[in-house]
């Protein structure tokens, strides 16, 4: 790691993140998205771990050429038909890995399952911020890990909102939203 420049990742709950800004009454613009942590925070790797569904490869290619690197899990699918991807660990892992690549780090999650990991980056100096979708809905155990490094997407709506662009065909370019 280059000692002279900060350098800066983000790791991303996508489904925190989108069910998040969805229960606000919105969705959110990706791109427009990781072009705010690049400029306020200085992120250059902006992992985003999510669950692998068959059929999403349109949005998973746009969400690459956004500039996030994708970390999928395998879904589980029960007999009820709910579907499930949870990816807690694999982004807690991925940041430990690179935990000597950076100088530091914002987690975008309001899910208290993060607190050993914040607790631990804020310990070493290594924590930037945890974006949270939210501001009134997240764990307490984030405001208790955090240190007060919290920031809050819901606070900039104007700024991330994705406002359907129609094409020629008459459809959005972004059709889906993230699972």
């Amino acid at each position: 790691m280059q000692k002279n420049k900060k350098i800066t990742y983000a790791f991303i709950d996508s489904q925190n993140l989108n069910l998040g800004v969805q229960s606000l009454g919105w969705k959110l613009d990706w791109k427009r998205f990781r072009v705010y942590l690049k400029d306020k925070y200085n992120v250059s790797m902006a992992y985003m771990f999510l669950g692998y569904i068959e059929g999403n490869n349109g949005l998973y290619r746009s969400l690459q050429a956004a500039g996030f690197i994708l970390i999928f899990k395998p879904m589980l699918h029960y007999k009820n038909g709910k579907i499930k991807g949870n990816c807690d660990a694999e982004l807690v892992l991925q940041a430990m890995i690179d935990f000597d690549d950076y100088n530091k780090a914002v987690i975008v999650s309001g899910d208290g399952d993060f607190y050993c990991l914040v607790r631990h980056l804020l310990k070493n100096n290594k924590l930037e911020t945890v974006f949270v979708p939210d501001r009134y809905r997240y764990s307490s155990l984030l405001k208790k890990a955090s240190g007060g490094h919290l920031s809050f997407v819901s606070d900039h709506k104007k700024k991330f909102e994705y406002k359907k662009k129609e094409n020629s065909s008459g459809t959005s370019p972004q059709e889906r939203s993230l699972s």
